[in-house]
């Protein structure tokens, strides 16, 4: 577009209609940006489907591998603590490292310790290897790295509905990991699955270094983080409790998690010893539950939070984990747990997606990163704890425990948050 002249017998017609182009071009740069950060967030999805992909193709042999190495229950705790404790370490530190020196290096780091972790599994022949393979954990942080872009290039007020699309991708990988794990490990064996799955996060890899920009934070962010240049100060880290609203969140988070989070950890088990489960068997109800969760992610939760508050959906998605406990006591096979999985998977989806927004929304936009190493340190923290505990539970009182224990947890999780909410409302 040629320059036009300044006249001062310009008609106001014409310096109107050049204000009006002025205006129009000045709008193409940001529609460009956004094309851009569009493109940047499907890559993160694509990799995250990836990554939890392979994550739970590992997930669908290692119980069996472990078996066939001699690890009774006891044992298989206790490498489920040692993944727990190392994460739990690692989680904060990762968090930090990505919003120091960038996504693309805090997700090629986790892409790069996957391919380890899965080639090691491969050549997993002992006991002692079983346990080796498990250290390359401490960067396996590919979930809260995806988590991090998202969280980066998302206005505040659309940030839930976008993470739960990254749930989405975990019920894909759910569903294309625990099958292609189970049919892998029967028609060829467990380490060559482990193979195709250290492939498959070199790949992953590759995707990272290609698409991914060396930081997603606005300029400001940057420079401000650059300031403090610190991975391992712990108090970078924990002065983000001291934000308003944060550590009521990430205790309510903690605390109606873990029930759950015991579940979960000992499901390999369950399946295995409660439902008489084989492999591929397991890997088609791993299968189910990624489908059930893919329709929560992606066409449920994005419509709820843009009609209901968080701090409703939060009080709903408590309010369900109880009932889901409670239903859970009681449950006696696998078509009775099927229908439980519906309502257990809605609560859960909720309540990771809202508490994961609602943390990110109450720090600065500097330290999402390390927010969502704080929220992946509580998964991590319930690997640790959850074998224990739950091997305990299993082995003295049976599985209808766990719904009871969830159920009265977060029936008063859910009082301590309904009659907080009620005393703002008053003071208001």
């Amino acid at each position: 577009m040629h320059a036009v002249p300044v006249s001062f017998y310009i008609s106001r017609f014409s310096f109107a209609s050049d204000r009006i182009l002025l205006e129009m071009k000045k709008m193409e740069v940001p529609n460009s940006v956004q094309e851009d950060k569009q493109k940047v967030i499907f890559v993160t999805y694509v990799i995250a489907a990836l990554e939890i992909t392979w994550l739970f193709v590992q997930f669908s042999i290692t119980p069996y591998l472990a078996k066939r190495l001699g690890f009774d229950t006891l044992w298989f705790g206790y490498l489920q603590t040692t993944v727990g404790i190392i994460q739990l370490l690692g989680g904060p530190i990762f968090g930090r490292f990505a919003d120091l020196f960038g996504a693309r290096a805090a997700l090629s780091l986790s892409c790069l310790a996957s391919v380890v972790y899965y080639s090691l599994l491969a050549l997993a022949n002992s006991t002692t290897m079983l346990f080796i393979h498990k250290f390359p954990v401490v960067f396996m942080h590919s979930l809260p790295g995806t988590q991090m872009v998202v969280a980066d290039l998302t206005e505040p007020e659309r940030r839930a509905d976008a993470l739960a699309k990254l749930g989405l991708c975990f019920g894909i990988g759910m569903i294309m990991g625990s099958s292609l794990g189970g049919t892998l490990s029967t028609q060829y064996g467990e380490h060559f699955a482990a193979c195709v799955a250290a492939v498959g996060s070199f790949v992953s890899l590759l995707l990272v270094l290609k698409f991914i920009p060396q930081h997603t934070k606005t300029q400001s962010s940057q420079d401000h983080n650059n300031e403090k240049r610190s991975i391992f100060n712990l108090g970078n880290i924990a002065r983000l409790m001291k934000f308003p609203g944060v550590m009521k969140i990430f205790s309510v988070k903690l605390v109606s998690g873990l029930p759950s989070g015991i579940f979960q950890v000992m499901f390999s088990i369950i399946a295995m010893n409660f439902f008489h489960l084989e492999a591929a068997h397991n890997g088609y109800l791993m299968a189910y539950i990624g489908v059930v969760q893919m329709f929560i992610q992606g066409a449920v939760i994005g419509r709820l939070t843009s009609r209901y508050s968080e701090k409703s959906l939060l009080l709903l998605a408590v309010a369900m984990a109880s009932f889901v406990g409670l239903t859970q006591a009681f449950m006696a096979s696998v078509l009775q747990f099927c229908i439980v999985v519906i309502p257990m998977m809605f609560s859960l989806s909720v309540f990771n997606v809202i508490t994961d927004s609602m943390l990110t929304k109450s720090v600065p936009s500097s330290d999402t990163g390390t927010m969502m190493g704080l929220c992946a340190s509580v998964q991590s923290f319930m690997r640790t704890v959850g074998p224990t505990i739950g091997g305990f539970l299993y082995e003295n009182y049976g599985v209808p425990s766990f719904g009871f224990i969830q159920f009265m947890v977060n029936a008063a999780v859910f009082t301590f948050l309904f009659l907080g909410r009620r005393a703002e409302e008053h003071r208001d």
